[in-house]
């Protein structure tokens, strides 16, 4: 299944950001793109919402993915989707910039999956990195 990309959006309060807006931040597939859709429908009030991807120290390997509906804070970088925008805090953008994010349904596992070009080791469980 091909992966679908977003038009990129960088906003740093008041000014583009120019790693946003010279790449895209993450390549989204279309099965994520619908789970994502449905979580922000459950939402009371979806309008406001985004989704926000990013990395926490901690893990197995390092640091650990984030994903959380959110809403936008000043500085994010933001990638819009339809029906959604995907966002990020700028500091993330080394760990994550061209990470596929996919939406798995298997027997033991149903969540977000990242395929991350920039983690040099990740653990069995693929939710933790090593940069």
């Amino acid at each position: 299944m091909g992966a679908a990309r977003g038009d990129t959006l960088g906003r740093t309060e008041g000014a583009v950001s120019e790693a946003a807006t010279t790449n895209e931040l993450m390549v989204v597939t279309p099965r994520a793109q619908d789970m994502i859709r449905r979580f922000l429908a459950e939402e009371e009030d979806p309008s406001d919402k985004v989704l926000r991807v990013g990395v926490a120290s901690g893990g197995c390997s390092g640091f650990s993915y984030e994903v959380l509906i959110d809403q936008r804070r000043p500085g994010d970088l933001g990638q819009a989707f339809e029906g959604f925008e995907l966002v990020m805090d700028p500091r993330c953008l080394q760990f994550l910039q061209g990470t596929v994010l996919d939406y798995v349904d298997t027997v033991g596992h149903a969540g977000f999956s990242f395929e991350n070009p920039n983690a040099k080791a990740s653990c069995g469980c693929g939710t933790s990195f090593t940069p």
